[in-house]
């Protein structure tokens, strides 16, 4: 006897229907399991036989075959435990198999029965609602995060138990209702950290209202004791909420990276991941044996926070060169290519020197000049073109530390945010894929990056005179539209740009000396 169950394998951040047949034969007693399985999938006949015999029942003394279907796609890990087991019951007449054929399941059994949680079941479920399956099992764990996709029935089970007397009909489950995200907004805006608690760089806020209003990478560089790192921690306080759309992306890559928490909640605040230096190109990127999203891809929607720059290894900043321009990352593997979002905000932090006192305004430094070249070039140009701001940190004096006045908070900040990405979006509203100036086009400056004679002379003798690149152009241009945007202006002037002009220090040959 033939019976079909359905489970899903993930592609990326997308799912793929696989057809698990099983075949309950008279004709001898081994157990085969075919369609391009990896060993934990193999595996899967020992976990189930236990399982099995907790509960009482026995695995089949006849040969058994399991198909999963399409062969071409490699099925990796134990998640295929519950659909094969429940194909074998089936299959041998323990419980009906007619009602299979509309429910996707995915689950890992343990010796006991258990079901232990998987990785991406929203984008299963995802997948299961667009094929028109009328239901998704899965362990509970996972069930409040599959419940996010509305139109599907969802169904969490602790145990195999479960799903035997659900189908057998001596117990139904009842579907899961998913957590109310009513408070999705407003978890958005609350954070622990503000930008009223920072006395003084008035300069470097206003840079990083740039960045967040037109999308823009930038890198702060100063002594250490600024407070470069205070700074970035509270850019996320600035940055426009998140839309359900991009929650829905962003929980979608947690999903499957298996970093979701169970509650299943959506992800309601952007991204903020703040990796470490000695981290490798394929934690960066993504990759491993099993490829799994990197860090660029965990921050989607958000920021990737990258401090003490010049600490990174060439290589690994390297392969973030083609992300930051495509806003995806693809890993080719001989078998297979697997894509992954990689919208981010990059924001990095670095000492002038090796010993973080080069241009202080008190403290001697104890390099050569030699020595300052040296570490700034561990970044390469290439990287530092891509950066559109570089922000001169200086060290807070005692006066502005204890003045006791109210700075500016991250609410009033980033409403003037919002009403710049506001003025953005009905710009390029006719452009899908692109929500803010830093992601316009070439022929797209032509058209909203109007200046006049006076702005284009200053732009053409600061590009003699830094000797600019073509990449650098492009991103001076940006960020001067952006900061017309911020004060509402329909064209780009002469003061316009030259802020714009100041923010590419590093650019300079002749930089700090």
């Amino acid at each position: 006897m033939i019976v079909k169950t359905f489970g899903s394998a993930l592609q990326g951040v997308h799912a793929i229907t696989i057809t698990i047949e099983v075949n309950v034969s008279s004709q001898g007693n081994k157990f085969y399991i075919v369609g391009l399985p990896d060993n934990a999938v193999k595996e899967s006949e020992q976990r189930i036989t236990s399982a099995l015999q907790h509960l009482g029942m026995k695995m089949p003394r006849t040969r058994t075959v399991v198909n999963l279907a399409p062969a071409a796609i490699k099925k990796a890990g134990a998640a295929y435990d519950l659909p094969i087991a429940i194909g074998i019951l089936g299959a041998s007449e323990h419980i009906p198999a007619d009602l299979f054929s509309g429910i996707v399941m995915m689950g890992e059994l343990s010796l006991d029965g258990t079901l232990l949680p998987v990785r991406g079941a929203l984008s299963m479920a995802m997948q299961a609602k667009t094929e028109g399956f009328s239901g998704i099992m899965l362990p509970q764990q996972n069930a409040q995060e599959a419940a996010l996709v509305a139109g599907i029935a969802v169904y969490g089970a602790g145990h195999l138990t479960d799903i035997i007397q659900h189908f057998a009909g001596n117990a139904s489950l009842v579907p899961v209702s998913s957590i109310s995200n009513n408070s999705f907004i407003s978890e958005q805006l609350f954070y622990d950290v503000d930008f009223n608690e920072v006395k003084g760089q008035q300069h470097i806020k206003r840079a990083l209202e740039i960045a967040a209003a037109g999308g823009h990478n930038a890198i702060l560089i100063g002594p250490p004791g600024a407070g470069k790192t205070m700074l970035a921690k509270r850019f996320p306080t600035i940055l426009p909420p998140m839309q359900l759309e991009e929650a829905l992306d962003t929980t979608r890559i947690y999903s499957v990276a298996g970093k979701l928490s169970h509650q299943g909640a959506l992800i309601s605040r952007r991204p903020f991941r703040a990796p470490h230096h000695g981290i490798s190109d394929a934690a960066l990127v993504g990759g491993g044996s099993t490829i799994l999203p990197g860090e660029i891809s965990l921050a989607h929607n958000g920021v990737l926070f990258l401090d003490e720059l010049p600490e990174f290894k060439r290589a690994v900043l390297e392969v973030m060169r083609q992300p930051m321009e495509e806003r995806t990352v693809t890993i080719a593997r001989a078998r297979q290519t697997i894509e992954f979002p990689a919208n981010f905000m990059l924001l990095a932090s670095m000492n002038p020197c090796p010993c973080g006192y080069f241009n202080h305004p008190e403290k001697k430094c104890s390099c050569s000049p030699g020595m300052v070249y040296k570490y700034l070039n561990r970044i390469s140009g290439p990287l530092m073109d891509r950066i559109d701001l570089h922000v001169e940190v200086t060290p807070v004096t005692y006066v502005a530390l204890s003045d006791p006045g109210e700075s500016e908070s991250s609410t009033v900040i980033r409403n003037r945010v919002i009403a710049s990405r506001e003025i953005q979006a009905n710009r390029f509203k006719g452009f899908p894929g692109i929500s803010c100036n830093a992601r316009m086009t070439a022929a797209m400056m032509k058209t909203y990056c109007i200046t006049d004679d006076s702005s284009r002379e200053l732009l053409r003798t600061a590009m003699k005179r830094l000797q600019l690149s073509a990449r650098a152009y492009d991103r001076i241009m940006k960020v001067s539209r952006t900061i017309a945007d911020l004060e509402g202006s329909a064209y780009i002037t002469t003061a316009h740009m030259a802020e714009a002009i100041q923010y590419r220090s590093l650019d300079r040959q002749t930089w700090g000396f």
